[in-house]
């Protein structure tokens, strides 16, 4: 194989045939999720290049959008090949920041309003309650600096409240009676501004209707509180106005009021009908809301008893925490539709599938703050991923510095580590997990 470089474009050429390789920038890369990329089938035509960089757009409370968005156009007019594609797995701002660029650079790609109405929570709201009121919690407007509140409330108690804009379930309260909720109002005043800001900047870029032009990045949104069911996240794309769903995946919640993701499980276990009725209103809801030409994923509540079905989130883009697992399991991650919808071709998955039947993501978590007096090395990390074939680790707790500062973390827990684990059946998954937990050495001061 032989690389040519003909007027600021590449090319492979392999047994007398010639191949332009595709470059596609990627928000923010890191490593890890490079490494996905480069095994994804199709990679050896293609060259990733990071747009931005995690300190600045992801890894940070101050994002100056006018600053990373024109950083990103001068990386990319400088760029001296072509510009294929422009993806991303990241969520706020980087994700409402893509149509924004590839609109400019005349990139395929859904639109910026048609992004915003997933990400926009109330609008979202909005138009989910047009669509399928009967699957619609019941939610209203809230402006935080509103001088009514505490004492007027906005629906009967107990409610969630969380910024129009958020991810993570940063600044999301579980409000039970007045207390709670001027408690989550005080944090929220103080605290909303770092993702308000630049929300409103991004926003400026959209035409938006008048009334969803008033509820901007100041203000939240309260929403009824569903908890007797089952959890899940649908992974599919849109391609020219096709929609197909490759994937759902299991998500199991802890905590008090259930507040922190423990893990997330694949393939789901869910009735086959239940998915059926979730992949048909999310295949509906998608070409409603004219969104098209990306991947997305999308947050359903099944309860079993009644057999509701509540459509909770849709989020822009392919999930960067379900990735390893479809890759374990499927033999490819949910990259591959990233990148080939964003190249315009139908996505390519392997025959073969992956290595393990079922593949689970575990966050695991304190829910108390400490001071982090140690994490485990890397050393015994590379050690534990050894014995256990099938096995990713992550560390997020940072030795030297309380839990309490580590970056988008919910209202009510810090994650430590985040394990990725394929087994042939549930109960080996769990199994390795409690093994690799125990061999992981935390040292927490309180």
């Amino acid at each position: 194989m032989a690389v040519l470089a003909v007027g600021g474009c590449r090319f492979l050429q392999t047994q007398g045939m010639v191949t332009m390789v595709k470059n596609i920038f990627v928000m923010a890369l890191d490593e890890f999720n490079r490494e996905m990329l480069e095994r994804l089938q199709g990679a050896d035509e293609m060259r990733f290049h990071s747009l931005l960089d995690m300190e600045t757009a992801v890894d940070t409370r101050y994002y100056d959008i006018p600053l990373l968005l024109d950083r990103a156009r001068l990386q990319l007019r400088e760029f001296p090949g072509s510009i294929d594609a422009i993806v991303g797995f990241w969520d706020f701002p980087t994700s409402t920041m893509q149509p924004i660029l590839r609109r400019e650079f005349g990139l395929r790609g859904p639109s910026l309003e048609s992004v915003l109405r997933c990400e926009h929570k109330y609008w979202f709201r909005v138009n989910e309650a047009q669509f399928a009121p009967e699957q619609t919690p019941a939610y209203a407007a809230v402006d935080p600096f509103d001088e009514r509140y505490p004492e007027h409330v906005p629906l009967d108690y107990p409610f969630w409240i969380k910024p129009v804009r958020s991810h993570s379930s940063q600044l999301g309260f579980y409000i039970g009676d007045y207390a709670s909720f001027a408690d989550a109002l005080g944090e929220i005043r103080q605290d909303i501004h770092f993702l308000a800001r630049p929300f409103n900047e991004l926003l400026a870029y959209a035409e938006i209707p008048d009334a969803i032009k008033a509820v901007d990045g100041w203000h939240c949104i309260a929403e009824e509180i569903i908890s007797a069911g089952r959890q899940c996240t649908l992974e599919g794309y849109i391609l020219n106005g096709e929609v197909v769903i490759y994937g759902t995946v299991d998500s199991m919640r802890e905590g008090i009021y259930g507040s922190s993701f423990s893990r997330y499980q694949y393939p789901s276990d869910l009735p086959e009908g239940v998915k059926a009725d979730m992949c048909e209103m999310a295949s509906d809801f998608i070409r409603q809301i004219e969104f098209d030409n990306s991947p997305f994923n999308i947050e359903f509540y099944y309860e079993p008893a009644s057999g509701q079905v509540w459509m909770l989130e849709v989020n822009a883009r392919c999930s960067k925490s379900h990735s390893l697992l479809f890759e374990m399991v499927d033999g490819t991650s949910n990259k591959q539709a990233m990148v080939d919808v964003a190249l315009g071709r139908k996505p390519v998955f392997p025959e073969g599938g992956g290595d393990f039947s079922v593949a689970a993501k575990f966050m695991l978590r304190e829910h108390d703050d400490a001071f982090v007096r140690r994490v485990p090395t890397d050393e015994e990390i590379a050690a534990i991923e050894a014995d256990m074939p099938g096995c990713r680790i992550q560390i997020v707790a940072v030795e030297g510095r309380r839990l309490a500062q580590l970056l988008h973390q919910d209202s009510y827990s810090y994650e430590t580590a985040l394990l990725f684990i394929g087994g042939d059946s549930v109960e080996e998954v769990e199994d390795k997990s409690r093994r690799v937990k125990a061999r992981l050495h935390f040292e927490l001061e309180r």
